[in-house]
Formats: C-alpha cells, structure tokens, sequence
C-alpha cells in the first residue's frame, strides 16, 4: 500500500501532465507485476466495490480517534471527503505496511465483505494503526469505492507505453475490458497487457474484446467555415443512446457499452439478433429504446428503465424494448477494418446489415442534402425525430482511438441542437469534493411555481456542478457563506439571491420529483448577475419545453 499511496500522492500533487506520466512509467517499471496490476485497474478508471457502509466506518473513526460524534461530523463537514477526514483526526502509529496493493485488496479489503459491522471495525482499527496519513486516505477510498484521481487512460496508456517500449495504439486495444469488474487484476493479467507483440499470448477471454471507441469532436462553428464542402461527409441523426459495440466472434455474442461495461446480459433480445450476424463482425452502433413495428427510437425515458438493472424480466422487456442502431463496421469476415476509408466501411455496413434483415439490427439511415444551409434547417427538426441533431463523419475519415483530430479538419463531428435552458435560482450548496472540498460547489436550483391564491414559491428540480469558472466558484462560495439561513448537516439552505442559466439535453415527467419535472444533463451556462430573482422563470416555462418534444 505504502508505494501505491506514494503514487497516489504525486499523481494529486501535480497538475504537469509529463510529471504524471513520469511517476506512472516510474511505479509501473518497479513495481511487482501483482501491484502494478491492480494501479492499472484503478488508475484507468476501475471502481473498487464498497467493503464496508459508511456508518462502520464512521463509528471506527470516532472510537480510534477518542472523540464525540458531535466534533467528528463537525470535522468530516469541514473537510468535506469521509476517507481523508478519517486519515486526518486518527493518531498515527508505528508504520507497518510492508504489504503489497494486491495483498491489501486480495486479503485484507477483500475480507471485510461478508464480515460483521463489529469484526470490520476491528480489523480497520488494527489497519489504519499500521498506516500513514498517505496510506490511511487511500484505504478509505478503496474501502468506500470512492477511489479516484486526476489522469485518464490515455495518460495510463503512456506511462505503460514509455515503461514497456510499446505502440500507445497497441495498449489502447489490450486495455479494452481490462476495468471489467468481474475480472480482478493478476500478475497474469498484467504481464499479458505489456508483453512485446510477439510474445502477447491471447486469452480465451480476449475472443470478445471489442476496439477502443473513436469520438467525436464538438462542433460549435459554421460547418462550412470548418470543415469544407457537405458532399466530402456522410450525414446521420445522432442518436441518443447507450453507445455500443456488438461483437461476434467463434459463435458467441458479447455487447459492451462505450464504459467498457460488459451488458449482454441486460439486452438479452439484442444478443439474441446477433445471431443473423456472420461470424467474425464487430459493429459500432447506439443502443436505443426501440419501436421495432415503426422502426423508431422510443423516448430515451424509456431506455433509463434498462439502464443500472442487471436482470431483465418479461414485463421489462415488454415494457422497454431495445435495439442497436448500427452505424459502422469495424470487423468482417474477422478483418479489422478500421483504416479503411469511412464510405467503404459503411457500404459494407449496408450489406451486412441488409443481409441480416433483423428488425433488431437497425441501420442508422444517411441524411442527404445539397449544403450545409440545407443540413442546419433540417437540424431544427432533431427533437420531433428523437435526436440530439448529427454526426458528421468524413467520407476518408479511418476509425481512430479516442476523441483526437487526425487531421486540420477533424473525422467525425457532433453538431448537436442547442440545449433547452431556463434561468432558475440557487437556494441549496454543498461543498465539492478532492479539491473542492472547502468551496461549495454543488448546486441545487429552483424555479417558480404559480398558486391558486397567488402566490408563488421556488420549487427544487436541478442539480448541477459545472459549469464556472474558477474564479465564479470563489465569488458563488462567498455568497454562499454571507446568505446561508440554516444547514443540514453538509448542505447550506440560503437566501435566494443568484440567477443562473441551466442547459440540459432533455426533459420529461417525474413523479419521483417534487417539481414534477427531471431533466437530463443539467450544467451551468453563465451566471446571469443582470437578471434578479423575482425574473426567473417559472414550472410554467418547463412544462412548455416538454411540449417542444422533450
């Protein structure tokens, strides 16, 4: 643990970027292959699973530290994070921590599962005694299932790829599934991913394995000015979905979501269609709520009752049906095709999917018209039809790896609608976390409702977090602090006095919400300090965005 929370402290330390990937490639070189496996898993982007509840933790802390629950919430509220408020107040001992991180997650974490609250909170006492500050923070997010730090894969990829002598390119498709939580990390596993090509052994595991995703940019420009004349692109609706590959290979079926989440099991009727599929095809697609007699996408409500549910029943399937709506080919007949031209992939495409003829492999249909004035009038229509507007993808562009331009011009475009927006008020805060912990920085807003008599409340339907600058978190926070009328626990009630404008993708009924109202994706678009409370808008107004096709 002791070397692993070494790492952990240079990688929060540092915002360079060639300093990261610097400790990385150091902690990887060094570092039994057993360890460096589990850092990989974590490090891009695995979730460790919560071995103990908060409270035990919680109830630990105070009898180790010897302090009442009063000054422990006062500490934790303070500092704003469970894990490092816990490492903070507990004394430090005699350092002992000679095990390993795959020893700690195998025989020690992995204990706790299953144990009573009584035996956990005995065995995390005899452990933090054994740690340092460093050490002690990152147990408790392992523990908590809260683990995270500030680099991404791609920089992962690097620091393996420095430490090993290998292509970034090659290690971005042997990491696909690597974060798969029902495969944990090994020496084995390890040494497989940084072996030299002609050493790589494949797993029987690796059959399904599908290609890193390629993403696209955002455009926020005339298309024109940017990318040129609108007959070199191919033109689709963007859908809005679960983005997914359906890989099918030695006569089995697997279905990853873009999160390199494993979700076969969840659309069991997709899997099913896979099969009009020939062996050795791996199509890129959106995974959608589908009306499979119409052969249109369902509400993306509909969908949210498939997502987070592992096990799928007769009345869910009836109830939310779903289909993949394909728009690339990445493999044939066994082929990688991604360096082929983006038209040929897609006339492939068309053929494969017309032989399939499956009213559950959909293909996403092309847009043609004479220009980019045409396309930006057609565009408006994206709601009516269930989209959030189009994909652009060059007619030469190949498959890359990730969200990068290839070229001046870029490969494939997102040019979505606008968002819809309203201008609500902010009446509850709570303080951020890592970072952010001293500063409030999540927010809760509120529009206006009407009353029978006149009257009018603010009534709670958004949260967001994003959105400032770091300059308007300071100025938010000091506001914040100066209205503040009561708190609860975290969360500080205050006088409504800041207007912001919210965007959002999309908006829909609830009944699970006091405003009646949920919509998806809220963040910040600007602080409107011109505008004052009493001019925001109201439920009135989102009951007229629902109306827009939301």
């Amino acid at each position: 643990m002791k070397r692993f929370a070494e790492l952990y402290a240079e990688l929060d330390g540092s915002t360079s970027t060639l300093a990261k990937v610097d400790a990385m490639r150091r902690y990887f070189q060094s570092a039994p292959p057993q360890d460096a496996a589990w850092a990989v898993y974590f490090l891009a982007g695995g979730k460790p699973r919560q071995a103990a509840n908060a409270r035990v933790l919680r109830d630990a802390a105070r009898e180790a530290a010897g302090i009442p629950e009063w000054l422990f919430d006062e500490a934790y509220h303070a500092v704003g994070d469970l894990a490092e408020a816990i490492a903070h107040m507990l004394p430090d001992g005699p350092v002992d921590d000679t095990l390993g991180l795959d020893a700690w997650m195998r025989e020690r974490i992995g204990m706790l599962k299953g144990s009573s609250p009584e035996a956990q909170a005995a065995m995390l006492q005899q452990w933090w005694g054994a740690l340092d500050w460093r050490g002690r923070f990152v147990l408790n997010k392992l523990i908590t299932g809260a683990f995270r730090v500030g680099v991404s894969r791609l920089l992962v990829i690097r620091a393996l790829a420095e430490a090993f002598s290998l292509e970034p390119q090659l290690l971005a498709q042997r990491i696909i599934g690597y974060t798969d939580a029902r495969r944990n990390p090994d020496a084995e596993r390890f040494e497989s991913l940084v072996s030299q090509p002609d050493l790589y052994a494949a797993s029987a595991a690796d059959a399904g394995r599908p290609y890193p995703f390629f993403l696209a940019q955002s455009l926020q420009e005339d298309p024109a000015g940017r990318l040129g004349a609108a007959q070199d692109w191919l033109v689709e609706w963007k859908w809005d979905g679960i983005r997914g590959q359906l890989v099918r290979r030695q006569g089995a079926t697997w279905l990853w979501s873009r999160g390199e989440e494993l979700v076969t099991e969840r659309f069991p009727e997709i899997a099913d269609a896979s099969f009009a599929l020939p062996d050795g095809t791996v199509v890129d697609g959106e995974i959608l709520a589908w009306d499979a007699q119409a052969q249109r996408p369902l509400p993306f409500a509909v969908l949210q009752q498939r997502i987070g549910r592992k096990a799928v029943d007769a009345k869910l399937l009836r109830d939310a049906p779903a289909a993949i709506v394909a728009y690339d080919l990445l493999e044939h007949d066994g082929q990688d095709l991604r360096e082929r031209p983006q038209v040929e992939r897609r006339a492939l495409l068309e053929r494969v999917m017309a032989q399939a003829a499956h009213p559950l492999l959909a293909l996403s249909t092309l847009v043609t018209a004479d220009g980019w004035e045409e396309y930006a009038r057609l565009r408006e229509a994206s709601r009516s039809n269930g989209v959030e507007g189009f994909m652009l993808k060059r007619k030469d562009a190949r498959y890359g790896i990730g969200r990068t331009k290839a070229t001046t011009r870029g490969e494939w475009w997102k040019w979505k609608i606008d968002p819809y927006t309203v201008d609500a008020v902010l009446i509850y805060a709570q303080p951020g976390h890592g970072k952010r912990a001293s500063l409030y920085t999540d927010y809760t807003f509120a529009v206006w409702d009407g009353r029978p008599d006149g009257g009018r409340a603010l009534v709670p339907f958004a949260k967001a977090y994003s959105g400032l600058t770091d300059e308007e978190i300071r100025r938010v926070d000091a506001v914040i602090r100066r209205t503040t009328t009561e708190k609860f626990g975290p969360v500080r009630s205050v006088t409504p006095t800041l207007v912001m404008e919210l965007g959002f993708e999309g908006i829909q009924k609830s009944p699970r919400h006091k405003s009646g109202i949920a919509v998806r994706f809220p963040r910040i678009l600007r602080w409107r300090e011109d505008k004052p409370v009493a001019e925001a808008d109201t439920l009135a107004s989102l009951h007229a965005l629902l109306g827009q096709g939301g």
